[in-house]
């Protein structure tokens, strides 16, 4: 019974934070693709390129990444677009969760450490360090972006 009630006020709050466009932090720190890295400790940089194509497609350039578990990536993110567009870093399920709730409020802001969103020009980063093995994935969550094409896969492999 407890539980319930728990469930229910946690709900009550969160849709107020929701219909405002705000995003802060629900995720966490730790999540099954990993956590927030520390820029000393990164590795690798990815640079990775958002833009629209001719035919109307939008992506992410490059779309499939390979890391290894325990490293630490420094992602360049340059928006060479002419739109706004996200990088979001997440497993599958919670992209789809994401993407629902992107499109019954498109203007949510977000202050996730797995995610950023630049205007066109922009460049952005994020370090992120992948302490699970697995797959997981990029997207762009701006509405109608992802069914444009602008999502990808992250391979994680074990040590």
């Amino acid at each position: 019974m407890k539980a319930a009630i728990f469930g229910l006020l946690v709900a009550a709050l969160a849709s107020p934070a929701l219909a405002s466009g705000s995003h802060k932090g629900g995720h966490g720190e730790v999540m099954a693709v990993g956590e927030p890295g520390k820029n000393a400790d990164a590795t690798r940089t990815i640079r990775v390129t958002m833009k629209e194509t001719d035919d109307g497609r939008m992506i992410f350039a490059p779309s499939e990444l390979q890391v290894r578990e325990g490293q630490t990536v420094r992602f360049t993110i340059r928006n060479a677009g002419e739109l706004e567009h996200e990088f979001v870093l997440d497993q599958q399920d919670k992209i789809t969760e994401h993407k629902a709730a992107m499109e019954k409020f498109p203007d949510m802001e977000h202050e996730d450490p797995n995610a950023i969103r630049l205007a066109p020009g922009q460049t952005g980063e994020i370090v992120w360090k992948f302490t699970n093995a697995g797959t997981f994935k990029i997207a762009c969550l701006v509405p109608g972006h992802y069914d444009a094409g602008m999502h990808g896969g992250v391979t994680v492999a074990r040590k």
